[in-house]
């Protein structure tokens, strides 16, 4: 099976030479994604609200790639404030307690725009029956 490459249609994603996601035989790779709201094209204020909109996109992207988001294998979460863990593991849990991937926290020093409190990145691989 060959690579294939997903795109959200972002000039970003030409301009910084990346694609939303890899897929390469029956995994997914998954770019950081942030909470933007694509439906209303703006960032939410709070970190709670950017998570959710993290897994829609993440979601979306693996629907489109044939995957689900139980083929999560391993996710890595970037916060930029250690107050904020709480309310992006909340979400998380609500999300993933199920699937249950490998994962880790990083709290990092800032994100690409100062309005971005938290950014995802998974891997998939797609379950054989």
């Amino acid at each position: 099976m060959p690579r294939r490459l997903i795109s959200t249609g972002s000039p970003f994603e030409k301009t910084a030479g990346y694609s939303r996601a890899v897929i390469d035989g029956d995994f997914a790779f998954l770019a950081g994604t942030t909470g933007y709201d694509y439906a209303t094209m703006t960032m939410p204020i709070d970190v709670t609200s950017q998570t959710r909109n993290c897994f829609k996109t993440i979601e979306a992207t693996l629907k489109e790639a044939g995957f689900a988001l139980a083929d999560v294998v391993r996710a890595t979460y970037y916060i930029v404030d250690v107050a904020d863990a709480d309310a992006v593991l909340a979400v998380c849990g609500e999300r993933l307690s199920e699937i249950r991937p490998a994962a880790t926290l990083l709290v990092v020093a800032a994100l690409f725009k100062p309005d971005m409190k938290v950014e995802i990145e998974v891997t998939a691989k797609r379950r054989t029956a």
